[in-house]
């Protein structure tokens, strides 16, 4: 399920008149007297856009900032494109698939507002954006992490192994895996005609099933769960468990810096995708019946996907600060490019040349040894 998804009653052609399909809650039957859900929708129509909106505006302008940061830095290295730093390498990848992610946000905007105008063809194409940078972004999360517990906990053993040509190769894994998931809104993806509270049509790009909708909903749901938050979580839990027992013979500067970070990374991640993913879950064993509930657990469970997913969704705007802002050399780059932009060059190529020298003398930054204690352009 996504943002594009809602859990109202749809009417069906094949069905006569005054009867209703529902979506949820519960799960996907004929009912003769449907539950009333017009002050959801009215919620949504008020809440939605605006969350998207500020979403969007946040995300695009912190992702262009660090993926003009990332190229400033990548420009300023040597060796080549496999020289480059295996964490850069994952922090461009997820700036993209956040900003990807971000676009697709506008659109349903203004489906909430007003309705679906864009047709199906853009339906179909924004619904595989969304789902393809939201899998992709949290996996990509994992993949930091696990880079981290390389560089930390193995430093010596895993330095042959940490090639940023296999980082590329993984992140090329991880777009053609998550773009197989994104399959199902271009199968599924439809313009569908439903009534408002005001008893008026309007269009909904939204995931329609025409069989087996019940079966389809939980099976996705819990592809969603397990994928977009279960698997994700358990890396970057066992990595940072481990990252924190290496830590505790660093020095305690190093370590209050280090452990920041890592508290930041886990807290925020899971701040922003366990209420949505606990809601998923819920839903799915109601729809299987394993949890029974009636029309108010169903109001429950509708304002409560709303709400949280827009939270996660805000991850998105958030990665930028986490992953950019709270490093002490992306400050930099970006104070530099900052200046170049203001047209002081002059004293920031002397300071490049500095640099520069100071890498021959102590070995590329971009090696495998400076590699494994460095949080390169992030931290």
């Amino acid at each position: 399920m996504d943002s594009t998804t809602t859990h109202e009653y749809y009417y069906n052609d094949d069905l006569t008149d005054g009867d209703y399909y529902s979506n949820s809650p519960g799960t996907h039957e004929l009912i003769a007297n449907p539950c009333h859900q017009e002050d959801i929708y009215s919620f949504a129509k008020n809440y939605s856009p605006v969350v998207y909106s500020m979403v969007f505006v946040l995300a695009v302008i912190g992702n262009i900032l660090v993926l003009c940061v990332i190229r400033r830095y990548r420009n300023s290295q040597s060796g080549g494109a496999c020289a480059f730093s295996l964490t850069d390498t994952f922090l461009l990848h997820l700036a993209i698939s956040d900003l990807l992610l971000a676009f697709t946000l506008p659109l349903f905007a203004v489906q909430w507002a007003h309705q679906w105008v864009f047709g199906k063809a853009v339906c179909k194409i924004s619904g595989a954006l969304f789902s393809l940078n939201r899998y992709s972004g949290i996996l990509f999360l994992a993949c930091i992490s696990f880079d981290r517990y390389l560089a930390i906990v193995h430093a010596v053993r895993s330095g042959w192994k940490r090639n940023t040509c296999h980082a590329q190769f993984v992140c090329a894994v991880i777009w053609v895996v998550c773009l197989g998931l994104s399959g199902v809104d271009i199968a599924f993806k439809e313009v569908v005609e439903m009534f408002t509270n005001d008893n008026e049509k309007t269009n909904v790009c939204q995931v329609w099933f025409t069989q087996n909708a019940n079966q389809w909903q939980v099976s996705l749901q819990l592809i969603s769960v397990s994928l977009g938050f279960g698997l994700p979580l358990l890396i970057m839990l066992y990595c940072y468990v481990q990252i924190f027992r290496s830590l505790c013979n660093a020095s305690r500067r190093q370590k209050r810096k280090s452990l920041r970070l890592i508290i930041s990374l886990v807290s925020v991640f899971v701040f922003c995708w366990a209420p949505y993913n606990c809601f998923q879950l819920a839903d799915s064993l109601q729809r299987l019946g394993v949890v029974a509930g009636g029309c108010q657990f169903g109001r429950v469970l509708d304002i409560g996907i709303l709400i949280t997913e827009s939270v996660g969704l805000s991850h998105c705007a958030l990665n930028p600060l986490l992953y950019g802002f709270v490093g002490v050399k992306f400050r930099r780059e970006l104070l530099k490019m900052c200046k170049e932009m203001l047209g002081q060059r002059g004293l920031l190529g002397i300071e490049r040349l500095k640099e520069r020298k100071s890498r021959k003398n102590t070995g590329s930054i971009t090696s495998g040894e400076s590699e494994n204690t460095s949080y390169s352009v992030m931290v």
